[in-house]
C-alpha cells in the first residue's frame, strides 16, 4: 500500500488520528502500480504488509534572508531607460515583494561588501520576522554601493544566522543571493568562485536552500554552479537548478516576484521526510488531476513539496484546492 499524504492548503487536513486512511489502495482495488506522477514508478510494487500512514501537512511560512551585493559595481546603471542603479533596482524589487508577502514570510536582509580591511562587511536587519518591511526599507536606504565582492565569506556569515537563530520546522530556511559580479576573496588566495559554491553547498548540507539572482551579465557557468549547490543538485545526475537573471528593471521585478511567489505561495510542509531518490515514484494530484514530477511538482529538501508552473498558478488562485500525494511504502520517515 502507499503511504497517503493528505494536504489541506488553508487550515490543515481533516484527518483522523494517524490510523489507516482507508483511501485508494487500502481495499485492494487501487494498487495498480501504473505510471506515477514522476513517470519513474512503473513496475514498483508496494509492500502489502506495510500499513498506510496519513501525514499532517501545512502551508509553509518560509524564513528568507536576502543577501544583496552592494559592491561598487552595483552603482552602475541597470537600465538606462529607467535611469536607475543596479542597487536601487534590486532594493525596489525586494521592498515590493516583501510588502506583498510579509504576512506569510519571515523576511530579513543583509548587504555585503569589502571596506578596507573589514572583510566581509555585512550590514543586516536586526531580526528576521513577519511584517518586517520597515527594517528592510531602512537598511537598504541607509547604505550605498562601494568596495569589493567577498561573496563566499559574506555567504558563510549569513548562513550562520540560521544556525544561531533556527526557524521552526515548518519554516524552511532560504537565502536569496543577488549579485552583479564575480566574487573575490578577502585575501588573494583560493578560488573565489569555487569557494562561494562550496559555502553554498555547505549551507545546503545544513538544511539551508539558496536561490541565485544574477544581475547585468554575471557568468552563466558560475550562476549555474551556485544554483545547483544551493538546491542540492547532483551534477550529471539531476536536472540543473533554476537560477534567475535580470538585465533590466522589468526582468528584475519579474524574477524577484516569481522567486518569492513560488516559495511563499506554492510550498507545502510534510509531516514526514521523503527519500529524495524515491520522489519521482510519488503520485501527486491537485483537485484530482495528476501532476507530473519535475514539471508540475518537485520535492525540495526532504519535507517540502513545491508545485510549479500552471499547478502553482492554480494553487495561488484557488487556495482551498486539495493536493494529495502518495509515495511507496518505506520511502517516508514520520517526523
Amino acid at each position: 500500500m502507499h503511504r497517503l499524504l493528505c494536504l489541506a492548503l488553508v487550515s490543515g487536513c481533516a484527518l483522523g488520528s494517524g490510523e489507516d486512511s482507508g483511501g485508494a489502495g487500502d481495499d485492494g482495488e487501487g494498487d495498480d502500480p501504473g505510471p506515477s506522477g514522476g513517470g519513474g514508478g512503473t513496475g514498483d510494487v508496494p509492500d502489502a504488509n506495510c500499513p498506510s500512514v496519513s501525514l499532517t501537512t501545512t502551508r509553509t511560512t518560509p524564513s528568507i534572508q536576502f543577501l544583496i551585493d552592494r559592491s561598487l559595481s552595483m552603482n552602475y546603471k541597470l537600465d538606462a531607460a529607467a535611469n536607475i542603479s543596479r542597487y536601487r533596482a534590486v532594493g525596489d524589487a525586494v521592498i515590493s515583494v516583501v510588502g506583498q508577502f510579509q504576512s506569510g514570510v519571515h523576511f530579513g536582509a543583509s548587504l555585503f561588501m569589502q571596506e578596507g580591511t573589514v572583510c566581509p562587511r555585512v550590514d543586516k536587519t536586526s531580526s528576521r520576522k513577519l511584517m518586517n518591511l520597515s527594517q528592510i526599507q531602512q537598511l537598504i536606504a541607509s547604505h550605498t554601493p562601494t568596495g569589493n565582492t567577498p561573496t563566499a565569506a559574506a555567504f558563510a556569515q549569513t548562513a550562520a544566522l540560521f544556525q544561531a537563530s533556527p526557524p521552526d520546522r515548518n519554516s524552511p530556511a532560504i537565502i536569496v543571493l543577488a549579485t552583479d559580479g564575480f566574487p573575490n576573496n578577502c585575501a588573494p588566495t583560493g578560488d573565489p568562485q569555487a569557494d562561494t559554491v562550496a559555502a553554498i553547498a555547505s549551507a545546503h548540507a545544513d538544511g539551508i536552500r539558496t536561490y541565485v539572482l544574477g544581475i547585468a551579465g554575471v557568468g552563466d557557468t558560475f550562476l549555474q554552479r551556485a544554483a545547483n549547490a544551493g538546491q542540492g543538485v547532483k551534477t550529471g545526475i539531476d536536472e540543473d537548478a533554476k537560477y534567475f537573471v535580470a538585465n533590466d528593471v522589468a526582468q528584475l521585478n519579474q524574477a524577484v516576484a516569481d522567486l518569492i511567489g513560488g516559495v511563499a505561495s506554492c510550498e507545502i510542509s510534510l509531516d514526514g521526510a521523503v527519500d529524495a531518490d524515491a520522489a519521482h515514484m510519488g503520485t501527486v494530484t491537485l483537485d484530482g488531476v495528476l501532476l507530473r514530477h519535475g514539471i508540475d511538482w518537485v520535492l525540495v529538501g526532504s519535507s517540502t513539496l513545491r508545485l510549479e508552473g500552471a499547478a502553482c498558478t492554480k494553487l495561488k488562485t484557488a487556495p482551498t484546492a486539495q493536493v494529495e500525494a502518495s509515495f511507496p511504502c518505506g520511502t517516508v520517515i514520520l517526523l
